[in-house]
C-alpha cells in the first residue's frame, strides 16, 4: 500500500495550520511554503498519474481497515488526472496571487487556499460516498473565506448567497446519503455497486429516489441549469484570482457524475437506466445557450467570463449526459480544456479592472493594452470553442460522440450556434476594452453611471503588474497548447480512462479486495 496516495490530501491539511499558528504575521514566509507546498502537490500528483497510466487501480485503506468498513483512498485514471489538473491549476492561481498582491489584501489567504485545496483532492480521490460530502463541505468552508477576501460588502452579499445555496445542496446531499443507506446498508461506492446489483427489482424504487436526490447534488455543484442561480454572481464579484481556483470546483460536480453513475449507479441498473440522458442531457443544453446569452448580454467583465464557464459546463455536461464511452471519453478532454481556459480568462479580467478601476465593460479606455489585449483574445478564442485550440477539438469530440444519440441535431444546433453566440459576445466585449477609439470611450466615461455598479471594487493602477502574474497566465496557455499539440496522446488517454469507468470490475475488485471475476 503506497502511502503517496494520501499525501495530496495530508500535505494541504498540514500546511494550512502550520501557516495560521506559525506564519500568520510573516507574509513571504506565507509565499514560500504555499509555493513550495503547491510545487510538491504537482510533482505528486505527476507521479501519481505515472503510476496510473497502466490502468491500475490503487487503493489506501486508512487506519488499514479494508473497504467497505474503512475509510478508502483509489487511484486510478481518472482521479489521478483530476488531481494532477487540480494541482497545475492551483500553482498558476498562488503565483498569480504573490504577483499581484491579492494575497495581502486579506487575512489567511494561503492557509485558506490549502484547505480548498485538500477539500478538492480528496473530493477526486476518495472511493466512499459519505467522505465525498465531508470533503465537499471542507471545499465549501475553505472557499467561503477565499470569496470574501479582501472585503467590501457586494462580495459579502455574493458569498452569503454562495454558502446557503450550497448549504441546502448538502442538506439535499445528507438525505440522498440517507436513502441509498437505508437500501444497502453501505456507502462504500464499489460496495453499493455490488449491493445495488443484487437488489430485487421490487425494492428499487427508494433506490431510485435517493439517485435522483444525489444527481440533483452534483447539479447544483457543476451549476447545472436551472440550479446554476448560485454561480453568475459569485464568480464574478469573488476575488478574480480566487474565482480562477474557482474553476475546479463546477468539475467536481461533473467527475462526481461520471464516477457514481458509471460505479454505483451504472449503465446496466435497471432502477437508475436512463435517469443521466433523461434529466441531464436537456438541462445540459439549457445551460450550454443561456450561458452563451449571458456572455452576449454580460456589463461587467467578471460576470462575462463567469457565463462564459456557466456555457462550458453546458458543453461539458451535454457530453457526459450522452453517457457512452466515446461521449466520456470527449468529456474527460473537454474537462481539462474547460479548466484552463476559464482560470485564464479570470486572470485576464483581473489585469483588465486593476488597470480600469472598476469591472464595468463600457466605462473607460484600457491603458497599456497591447499584452493584455492579446490574453484576453487566447482566453477567448479558448473558451468559445475556436480554432486552432484545444477547444475547437473538445467540441469537435464531442459532436462526434452525438452523431448516434436521437437528439444530434439538436445538440449540434445547440452547440454550434451558441458557440457563434459565445464568439460574438467575447467580440463584441473586447472591441469596447480594447480597440475602440478613445474619443468614444471617453465620451462614454462621461456618462454617469450608478454607483452601486462599482462598489468596492479597486481603483485603477497604473503601475505594471509583476511578472510573476504573466508567468501564472503564460503557463496556463501553455497547458492549453500541449493539450491541443498532444490531442492524440490526450484522446488516448481519455479513451482508456472512459472504457475503465464503463467497465468497473477492476476497480471493484480492488477496492474489495476480491479475487478476478
Amino acid at each position: 500500500m503506497s502511502h503517496l496516495i494520501v499525501t495530496p490530501v495530508v500535505l494541504p491539511a498540514l500546511l494550512a495550520p502550520f501557516i495560521i499558528m506559525a506564519l500568520r504575521h510573516h507574509l513571504d514566509l506565507q509565499r514560500i511554503f504555499s509555493i513550495a507546498g503547491t510545487v510538491a502537490l504537482v510533482a505528486i500528483t505527476l507521479a501519481l498519474t505515472v503510476q496510473a497510466s497502466d490502468g491500475s487501480v490503487q487503493v489506501y485503506d486508512l487506519g488499514d481497515w479494508p473497504a467497505p468498513f474503512g475509510i478508502v483512498l483509489v487511484l486510478d485514471r481518472l482521479s489521478a488526472l483530476m488531481a494532477l489538473l487540480t494541482s497545475l491549476l492551483a500553482l498558476g492561481v498562488v503565483l498569480y496571487a504573490v504577483g499581484s498582491g491579492w494575497d495581502e489584501r486579506g487575512r489567511h489567504f494561503h492557509a485558506l487556499l490549502q484547505f480548498q485545496l485538500m477539500g478538492i483532492l480528496g473530493a477526486f480521490l476518495t472511493g466512499d460516498a459519505f467522505n465525498l460530502f465531508v470533503f465537499f463541505e471542507v471545499l465549501l468552508i475553505a472557499s467561503y473565506g477565499l470569496m470574501i477576501h479582501g472585503g467590501g460588502p457586494k462580495r459579502l452579499r455574493a458569498g452569503v448567497q454562495y454558502v446557503v445555496y450550497n448549504l441546502l445542496g448538502s442538506t439535499l446531499f445528507l438525505f440522498a446519503l440517507g436513502t441509498i443507506y437505508a437500501v444497502t446498508g453501505t456507502l462504500n461506492m464499489a460496495d453499493i455497486a455490488v449491493r445495488v446489483a443484487e437488489l430485487p427489482a421490487e425494492d428499487t424504487a427508494l433506490l431510485r429516489v435517493g439517485a435522483v436526490m444525489l444527481l440533483l447534488v452534483f447539479a447544483i455543484k457543476a451549476a447545472v441549469l436551472p440550479l446554476h442561480f448560485w454561480l453568475p454572481a459569485s464568480y464574478a464579484n469573488a476575488p478574480l484570482p480566487v474565482a480562477a481556483l474557482f474553476a475546479i470546483m463546477t468539475k467536481v460536480g461533473a467527475y462526481a457524475i461520471l464516477r457514481v453513475y458509471t460505479l454505483a449507479f451504472g449503465p446496466d441498473v435497471s432502477a437508475t437506466q436512463g435517469l443521466v440522458g433523461d434529466w441531464l442531457l436537456p438541462a445540459a443544453l439549457l445551460t450550454l445557450a443561456v450561458g452563451s446569452i449571458g456572455v452576449l448580454g454580460a456589463r461587467e467583465i467578471g460576470r462575462l467570463v463567469a457565463f462564459g464557464s456557466i456555457a462550458s459546463v453546458g458543453t461539458l455536461l451535454t457530453s457526459i449526459a450522452l453517457f457512452t464511452p466515446e461521449a466520456a471519453a470527449a468529456s474527460v478532454y473537454y474537462m481539462i480544456h474547460s479548466t484552463l481556459a476559464s482560470a485564464i480568462l479570470f486572470l485576464v479580467a483581473d489585469l483588465v479592472m486593476e488597470r480600469r478601476g472598476g469591472a464595468i465593460i463600457a466605462q473607460r479606455p484600457m491603458p497599456q493594452t497591447g499584452l493584455i489585449a492579446s490574453l484576453f483574445f487566447v482566453g477567448a478564442i479558448a473558451l468559445a470553442g475556436m480554432p486552432p485550440l484545444s477547444g475547437f477539438v473538445g467540441k469537435l469530440l464531442v459532436m462526434d460522440a452525438a452523431r448516434d444519440s436521437d437528439l444530434v441535431w439538436s445538440i449540434w444546433a445547440v452547440i454550434l450556434i451558441s458557440s457563434l453566440i459565445t464568439i460574438v459576445g467575447f467580440a463584441r466585449a473586447g472591441s469596447i476594452l480594447f480597440w475602440e477609439s478613445h474619443d468614444a470611450a471617453h465620451a462614454r466615461e462621461a456618462e454617469p453611471e450608478p454607483d452601486e455598479e462599482d462598489e468596492d471594487l479597486p481603483p485603477p493602477v497604473s503601475a505594471p503588474a509583476s511578472n510573476l502574474t504573466f508567468v501564472a497566465i503564460f503557463g496556463l496557455i501553455g497547458g492549453l497548447v500541449l493539450l491541443t499539440v498532444f490531442s492524440g496522446p490526450a484522446m488516448n488517454y481519455a479513451t482508456a480512462t472512459a472504457d475503465a469507468l464503463f467497465d468497473p470490475t477492476a476497480y471493484i475488485d480492488t477496492v474489495l479486495k476480491r479475487s478476478p471475476q
